[in-house]
């Protein structure tokens, strides 16, 4: 496979530079306005997010940016609305976060959009529509809405639509509860567009969007005894083509293609991809820097891309044996697993996204920095990038981003930062990359940073 270095696809050369920066920039910030979940829609016309106080607000394509030349990735506020609350299940003593853990959209079929949101045990159908018109000239109401004395209706007049402000409602279509004791952690919509599945730590479960009282478990690997637990569910995701396949990823670093067709319950899978551990390099620390935290199948169905705590792989879904690519993303914390381990940064969750036409790979790391791999370039490093979301970034608009180097040890050259001096609490964990353009999406605590390619 060949592909040009940091280049559009067109031999002109990509640099990418800021767009946009959506939140306060103010650091006295609230748990409750953190980003968790990012997400394009199918066209890139809009973009959501969800936040840990349960709000989705939804950004929506300028229609100017599109027309400029160059076009410009530039989004406006569309949106805002509170998807879920704070529950508390009285029967476990359990305290029901609002956070929102995924967002996933329904591919477009009328001039209303769709889209499921879910926190750790509810998924909710969310219909995003339209109104620029109203009625007006009933004859049981008031022009306010209140209802008429019928003694008072002298002549029957036939309602009239006229134009109206702008107005984006919300509405639950349907709400999915009830169906998961452990913590949702993925949602996937199928391509059939009527099923989709919903994964928690230990099983996964078949729902159709018609259908909010009953789901199918389609995989359980909830031991019998408890204590002989070994792994977890981590991520589960629909293949974008056919219907009857997905994957799942755990805590032990494998990978689990199931065919539906093959059994109700795909406790057995169809692959399984595993990379051998080196017994050479096995530490302490091994099993839980192994431990895979997203996994995504690229758009045309050919390939997987896993994110564990150090770095991405891709695996073609025709060999099982090992990746075909490995990428390191943050080898440099290797030395430091013992103080991320003390300050609880080897659990973090880092996710992982693929470009339109698959051939760019973008995921998150620490001191607010996000790497962007360019696949079959040769030679080390070329299609390596590290950039930062940042407020020196938004002083720059328009500016190409610098690129950053982290250095190892202690000496460190002078565009060089080094590894004890990187910011652990600048988490970028969720990054989402437009369908068909150059542009991206970072969520760095409650900022959404928005950046584009530059020819």
């Amino acid at each position: 496979m060949f592909y040009r270095s940091n280049s559009d696809g067109n031999g002109g050369e990509t640099t990418w530079c800021f767009s946009q920066v959506k939140g306060t920039l103010e650091d006295d910030v609230t748990e409750a306005d953190l980003i968790s979940c990012v997400e394009f829609n199918h066209d890139g016309e809009l973009l959501a997010t969800g936040d840990k106080g349960g709000r989705v607000v939804i950004f929506q394509r300028d229609p100017a940016s599109k027309q400029c030349v160059p076009k410009k990735g530039e989004y406006n506020v569309y949106s805002t609305f509170q998807s879920h609350e704070p529950e508390f299940d009285y029967l476990k003593s359990l305290e029901i976060e609002e956070k929102i853990n995924k967002i996933r959209w329904l591919k477009r079929k009328n001039q209303a959009h769709f889209l499921l949101s879910t926190n750790d045990k509810t998924i909710k159908l969310w219909k995003v529509s339209e109104r620029d018109k109203r009625v007006t000239g009933y004859n049981t109401r008031e022009e306010g809405g209140r209802p008429r004395d019928p003694a008072r209706v002298t002549q029957l007049r036939v309602p009239t639509v006229r134009p109206a402000d702008l107005m984006v409602e919300a509405s639950p279509r349907r709400i999915f509860a009830n169906a998961h004791t452990y913590h949702i952690n993925s949602i996937s919509l199928n391509s059939d567009q009527e099923t989709y599945l919903s994964a928690d730590d230990l099983r996964i479960n078949l729902w159709h969007l018609e259908i909010t009282d009953q789901s199918f478990n389609i995989v359980d690997i909830k031991p019998v005894n408890m204590e002989e637990l070994t792994e977890v569910i981590t991520a589960a995701e629909f293949h974008p083509t056919e219907c009857n396949l997905f994957v799942y990823s755990s805590s032990k670093g494998t990978i689990r293609l199931c065919d539906m067709r093959a059994a109700a319950l795909c406790d057995r899978h169809a692959k399984l991809f595993e990379e051998p551990e080196d017994p050479h390099a096995r530490s302490f620390f091994s099993e839980i820097i192994s431990s895979i935290s997203d996994v995504k199948l690229s758009n045309s169905g050919r390939y997987m891309m896993s994110r564990d705590y150090l770095g991405l792989k891709v695996w073609d879904l025709r060999m099982e044996t090992k990746p075909v690519e490995t990428y390191p993303v943050h080898e440099y914390l290797r030395s430091k697993l013992c103080s991320l381990y003390e300050n609880d940064c080897i659990f973090d969750k880092f996710e992982c996204c693929w470009s339109g036409d698959d051939q760019r790979l973008m995921t998150g790391s620490y001191n607010g920095f996000f790497r962007v791999f360019e696949r079959g370039v040769a030679g080390a490093r070329r299609g390596e990038l590290t950039l930062e979301a940042s407020r020196d970034a938004a002083a720059r608009p328009r500016q190409p981003l610098r690129a950053r180097k982290v250095a190892a040890t202690a000496k460190r050259k002078k565009d060089e930062i080094s590894v004890d001096c990187l910011d652990f609490n600048k988490k970028i964990l969720h990054t989402a990359w437009h369908p068909h353009e150059s542009i991206i999406a970072v969520a760095a605590t409650n900022n959404l940073f928005i950046f584009q390619d530059k020819f």
